[in-house]
């Protein structure tokens, strides 16, 4: 908000107490400032520092304008940064306190497992560095994890660019890292210098480029440098002290910013070192990396591995999706291959309803790719180049998409690096179909696919990738530099961002402060109830306002976003911040009043005849009792699924939620019926041990004094005993009545039902219609790929039943 429009409300707040003779705590936004500056929470103050270039040729009479440019650097001191991290109660319990050896039992194949960053190899072995000194012997060691990237917060002018560093620390686990939570902090914003054209490849301007880069992180961090060598005490989530040794740990970042970190040429490794190359390759590296100035730092091991720009907007969007269009090209030159490439649109766009799936009205050619486009292109793709292209091709790309799964997975052992590698070996395997048809006739000496060799080995050493992944620092941008910049006047703009930030970092540590306290719970009027021993029945029956605003005061957050979500239809998955439990399907808060409650007048309404008849056959499963029913039946349109999904988005409980819908309206057009996997009660825990059902309606009603919340559903059965070749995905078919050829249709317990499925038509070979809508796919199509790139949890469970 606005100083001005603080201001307006301030007056209106201080309108409605007038009348009281009285005022409003807050008179206006400088009061409101002076008290967020006012608290001693969370004080991380920005510093600067100015930088030059210090080699300027006194002969020459004039110089570029970059040599004689001061460059401001903004920062926070790391040290009291890691501090407010370390102290910070709400990581209780999602904190290290010491490298993890987690073994996996031997009859289950033994090794280790990997999960959060201190159960990686790297932290074992600088702790072990640590604790054969006896000078820091028994010290916790405090790994920094460091990335980078730029953002641009106008995109009109493009001229606004920032280079924020993120600061984080590796004890944290991973989950809380990619929820934020406070645990990655902006502690420095990047002078990137520029100049014209003429200079633009100058190569002293290139090298003072880098070279300021690598100062200015040298400088910022050297506040922790005598505590790499020498403990000081500082005070942790649980409330206790310890000794700690800091160390530079992993860097995230874009391979531009890994090239420029690791001081090689584009299209090197970042993983070659300097001797390296010149060694090997007789490249001469002149820039002296940051890592060189801190113990136990080597910038060639530190870099990590990225999921966002590695994998999914460079392997995928920058070569696949290109890859694949330049063969149609080929084989077919320009103007079929444009058809070809229209009708691969128009399936993609035929991709039926899910929760929070990203539509593609016109398929996958939009102007500008985003990672958010490229994720949900990753969702769909595959199905829809079926036919279209090489068989080889769609293998290469599928192995490349279970790589991409797998590298995303929360834990890994021996066995899920197995399958890592297998999907990396079928990847380079059929991938050469490219370059046999003349897409890549030089080969891959691509730096981004190169990257993926190294993935195993950095999974050994840092754990699961999703805790060091590019995708958490751009999505902390829109907090850090976007919303700040979008609140200044746009005028020195710097400035006011970093005041923002400071603030907002004030607030944030403050509420964490009164969350640990208790005094978030509840209300003023709830204290006062428990001091005089109210009862809220009591309470009830003297004063029922009071007694709604009692009960909605011990309501917590995760029951209020249960309910708000169950009933908006703009809602389709969020992440649930709530404690790891079980499986739960639950119905809309409230059922449809414009339908009929008697089930005869509603068989008629929903257009299920035989809807009586299937509640007496699921009561006699239930009592084992064939009964008339006559009492009444509620309908409901939607239904949330709750579940633990760690490696979606998810809480830091690793609950994720999506909602089911079950509509014949969805936004007042089309309908919209959801497919679910329903639990079979079997020891298979793979597809077999799974139904594949169409929901057609969710409803609820009361026999014998027992409610029971339902879904009339419309089965499908599995094509086949294994996968189908190309993709890997399994096929499934409507089941239909032999005797009549009427749906196949029964109603189950909403127990039963385990979370929503995708199914993505198998595409016949024909074009599809221009005329026909998405919503249309699941009737007007025969056969269809069970879908397990829809998310990673679905793919986890699909994925090993093959």
């Amino acid at each position: 908000m606005s100083a001005g429009d603080i201001d307006i409300l301030s007056l209106l707040w201080a309108a409605t107490l007038a009348k009281h003779k009285d005022s409003p705590p807050l008179q206006g936004h400088t009061s409101l400032y002076d008290t967020i500056d006012s608290i001693p929470f969370g004080d991380m103050p920005w510093q600067s520092v100015t930088m030059h270039y210090t080699e300027l040729d006194e002969s020459q009479t004039t110089h570029p304008a970059w040599q004689k440019a001061e460059y401001d650097v903004w920062f926070r001191d790391p040290r009291t940064v890691i501090h407010n991290i370390l102290a910070n109660p709400d990581f209780r319990g999602e904190f290290d306190y010491t490298p993890i050896r987690d073994h996996v039992p031997e009859k289950l194949g033994g090794g280790l497992r990997r999960r959060n960053f201190m159960s990686g190899d790297w932290a074992w072995n600088q702790a072990t560095q640590i604790t054969a000194n006896p000078e820091t012997h028994g010290s916790m060691f405090v790994p920094l994890i460091l990335g980078s990237d730029k953002t641009t917060v106008s995109v009109a002018t493009g001229q606004n660019e920032y280079w924020p560093l993120y600061l984080s620390i590796g004890n944290v686990h991973n989950n809380v890292r990619r929820a934020h939570r406070n645990a990655l902090v902006v502690i420095e914003f990047l002078a990137i210098p520029k100049t014209d054209k003429k200079y633009a490849d100058d190569p002293l301007f290139c090298t003072f480029r880098r070279q300021l880069v690598h100062a200015m992180l040298s400088k910022i961090l050297e506040t922790l440098k005598p505590n790499m060598t020498k403990w000081e005490v500082v005070q942790c989530p649980d409330g206790h002290f310890r000794r700690a040794i800091y160390g530079i740990g992993p860097y995230i970042a874009d391979y531009p910013k890994q090239a420029l970190l690791t001081c090689i040429v584009q299209g090197w490794c970042p993983k070659l070192s300097s001797g390296d190359l010149w060694n090997g390759y007789g490249i001469v590296a002149k820039i002296v990396p940051f890592t060189n100035d801190f113990p136990r730092a080597d910038i060639h091991e530190l870099i990590a591995s990225d999921i966002l720009h590695q994998l999914i907007k460079g392997t995928f969007k920058d070569h696949l999706v290109t890859w694949v269009e330049e063969y149609l090209n080929l084989k077919h030159g320009k103007v079929r291959a444009n058809e070809i490439l229209a009708n691969i649109d128009r399936r993609i766009s035929c991709a039926p309803h899910f929760s929070n799936l990203r539509r593609f009205p016109e398929g996958r050619r939009f102007k500008q790719w985003t990672g958010n486009d490229s994720k949900a292109l990753m969702k769909v793709w595959l199905p829809a180049i079926v036919g279209k292209v090489p068989v080889k091709m769609v293998k290469a790309i599928r192995a490349f998409l279970d790589f991409c799964y797998i590298a995303r997975r929360e834990v890994f052992t021996d066995t899920t690096l197995a399958d890592l590698d297998d999907a990396l070996h079928r990847f380079h395997k059929y991938r050469k179909i490219f370059q046999t048809t003349g897409v890549r006739p030089e080969g891959f000496a691509l730096p981004r696919q190169h990257s993926l060799k190294h993935w195993k080995t950095l999974i050994r050493k840092f754990g699961a990738p999703n805790g060091l992944d590019s995708s958490i620092t751009e999505s902390k941008h829109i907090e850090a530099v976007k919303d700040p910049w979008r609140r200044s006047n746009r005028y020195h703009a710097l400035g006011q961002m970093l005041l923002t930030n400071q603030r907002m970092d004030k607030l944030a540590a403050m509420r964490v402060d009164l969350k640990h306290r208790g005094l978030l719970e509840g209300s003023v009027l709830t204290d006062i109830c428990r001091a005089l021993d109210i009862a809220v029945d009591d309470l009830e029956q003297s004063n029922p306002w009071a007694s709604h605003i009692l009960r909605n005061s011990f309501r917590t957050e995760a029951q209020e976003t249960v309910e708000k979500d169950s009933n908006d239809d703009t809602s389709e998955e969020t992440a649930v911040d709530e404690p790891k439990g079980a499986s739960k399907v639950r119905l809309a808060k409230t059922y449809q009043r414009h339908l009929s409650r008697d089930v005869r007048t509603l068989a008629i309404q929903v257009r299920q005849p035989r809807l009586l008849e299937l509640m007496r056959r699921f009561l006699y499963d239930q009592t084992r009792l064939c009964p008339d029913f006559e009492g009444k039946v509620y309908i409901y349109y939607s239904a949330a699924a709750t579940y633990f999904a760690p490696s979606d988005p998810s809480g830091i409980g690793g609950m994720h939620r999506e909602h089911i819908r079950a509509t014949p309206t969805w936004f007042g057009t089309s309908y919209r019926f959801d497919c679910v996997f329903v639990g079979l009660g079997m020891a298979d825990e793979g597809i077999y041990g799974r139904g594949i059902a169409r929901i057609r309606l969710f409803l609820s009603f009361k026999h014998r004094g027992v409610v029971y919340p339902c879904a009339l559903v419309h089965w499908n059965e599995v094509v086949g005993n294994r996968p189908d070749k190309q993709t890997g995905m399994w096929l499934v078919q409507p089941e239909y009545l032999e005797s009549d050829g009427s749906p196949y249709m029964s109603i189950i317990h909403l127990d039963m039902i385990e979370r929503a499925a995708h199914l993505m038509p198998q595409f016949p070979i024909e074009d599809v219609p221009v005329d026909l809508a998405y919503h249309q796919s699941l009737e007007k199509f025969n056969s269809f790929y069970v879908n397990h790139y829809i998310d990673h949890h679905a793919f986890d469970i699909i994925f090993s039943c093959k």
